[in-house]
């Protein structure tokens, strides 16, 4: 698929000394879901700051659509969408003129149908005429969607967009991306709630100090380094396992009334029919057995941690 963004050797030092980010190669595919994740201060927001226009890259080269964001910065700028973390609006300003205002910041003509559109999407129509200072947190967040889509951009990235809002508005922004998806926009997301990523993204990349630490298909990464536990609920107690079973790596818990499977998710189940033949071999019976699967936030974790 077509690289609609693509990053190239970009390394970030502020004045202070600080490297933000190191050697970063990336590309975005055009109409994905791309879900950027890691610890905070790991680079997220400055990664997309530098792709948005916001910072200036320290070395590296970024295109956006085939548009070099530095040389050729208006019109790569003008594809793109940014809802970012915090408010930054007239806050005595009424919402319809916020988002038309920002329509007209790219040089967009006046269209009253798109802005109504996209107030009426994200459930703003009838605050239209208030003032943005008299809405709610929810609201705001709204309006922030509601001006990064304004002038109809091909890209769009939400920084931290669910963060702090309610349960019913993070349902309705997710309808609205899978929406701007099938209409052909390609969306890149920071988010801490690691099931939003496991639900909405095609793609996951990890950013640690600075580093793209993996860049990988979610249900590839899933099948890849997730694991499975088959976990048996034994008929009565061990104090230990025995040596025989040694080759399984099995885990007592719950105080010797369970036994604990770990095994890769791409493993062969015939390594569980062994198992089971060689407990009941052992004399050990179980009355129950359950199996459970890695999520995307134990990957998560066990990336973070091992690069630390």
């Amino acid at each position: 698929m077509q690289a609609v963004i693509s990053v190239r050797n970009l390394s970030k030092t502020y004045a202070s000394g600080f490297r933000a980010l190191k050697d970063i190669d990336l590309e975005i595919r055009r109409g994905e879901i791309f879900a950027l994740l890691g610890p905070n201060g790991a680079g997220k927001t400055t990664l997309i700051s530098i792709i948005c226009g916001i910072v200036n890259p320290g070395t590296g080269t970024i295109s956006v659509d085939g548009r070099d964001i530095v040389a050729d910065y208006r019109a790569a700028r003008s594809l793109i969408g940014l809802v970012p973390q915090e408010l930054t609006t007239d806050a005595f300003e009424s919402v319809w003129n916020t988002v038309s205002f920002s329509r007209g910041l790219f040089g967009k003509p006046a269209d009253p149908a798109h802005i109504e559109k996209v107030l009426k999407e994200l459930s703003l129509w009838d605050k239209k005429d208030s003032r943005v200072m008299t809405l709610s947190g929810g609201m705001k967040r709204r309006l922030l969607i509601a001006k990064a889509l304004s002038h109809e951009p091909r890209i769009l990235f939400l920084d931290e967009p669910t963060a702090g809002v309610d349960v019913e508005l993070r349902r309705d922004m997710w309808k609205l991306v899978r929406s701007l998806q099938a209409a052909g926009v390609t969306i890149i997301l920071t988010t801490h709630y690691i099931d939003e990523a496991e639900e909405m993204a095609d793609r996951i990349g990890v950013i640690n100090k600075g580093e793209i630490v993996l860049v990988e298909d979610k249900a590839l990464l899933m099948r890849k380094l997730g694991k499975k536990q088959l976990t048996l609920q034994l008929q009565n107690t061990l104090e230990r396992v025995p040596p025989r079973l040694s080759a399984y790596n099995l885990e007592l818990a719950n105080h010797g009334s369970e036994l604990i499977y770990t095994y890769d998710a791409l493993g062969e189940r015939t390594s569980i029919a062994a198992l089971l033949k060689d407990l009941t071999e052992a004399g050990i019976r179980f009355k129950d057995l359950h199996t459970t699967q890695s999520s995307l936030e134990d990957i998560f974790v066990t990336l973070v941690r091992d690069k630390k």
